[in-house]
């Protein structure tokens, strides 16, 4: 008996939905533009208005038209970097523990830039 094919990890990464990053590798390298989806299964993102690929789609249903359209196609997560302002940047979390007079301990995580040290969210 055949065992089942295993599922890979998911990619772990530091970036969200509407990031500002810049492709640092391939045929698009040095251009910048904003998350738009991101795959962590498959370790593959989609930029807006980077790796620009034209679809042949014919007319159905939803789309009377049809035709040639221009779309974005997902790259590798590690061809991209984050952009703090002008600057590319890695990311990383700082933690943060505080303890209130009641003795609440709040724990904040959040990211920042390595760069410049700026928090992000």
């Amino acid at each position: 008996m055949a065992k089942a094919k295993e599922q890979p990890k998911p990619i772990k990464t530091k970036l969200k939905r509407g990031d500002k990053v810049k492709v640092i590798a391939g045929k698009d390298k040095g251009q910048t533009g904003k998350v738009l989806f991101l795959d962590r299964n498959k370790g593959r993102i989609i930029v807006e208005g980077v790796n620009m690929i034209t679809k042949h789609q014919k007319s159905n249903m939803s789309n009377r038209s049809g035709g040639v359209i221009h779309k974005e196609a997902p790259i590798h997560v590690s061809n991209v970097m984050y952009m703090d302002g002008n600057k590319p940047s890695r990311l990383g979390f700082e933690v943060t523990v505080e303890e209130n007079d009641d003795g609440v301990v709040n724990i904040t995580k959040r990211r920042v830039a390595k760069a410049t040290g700026n928090v992000i969210d």
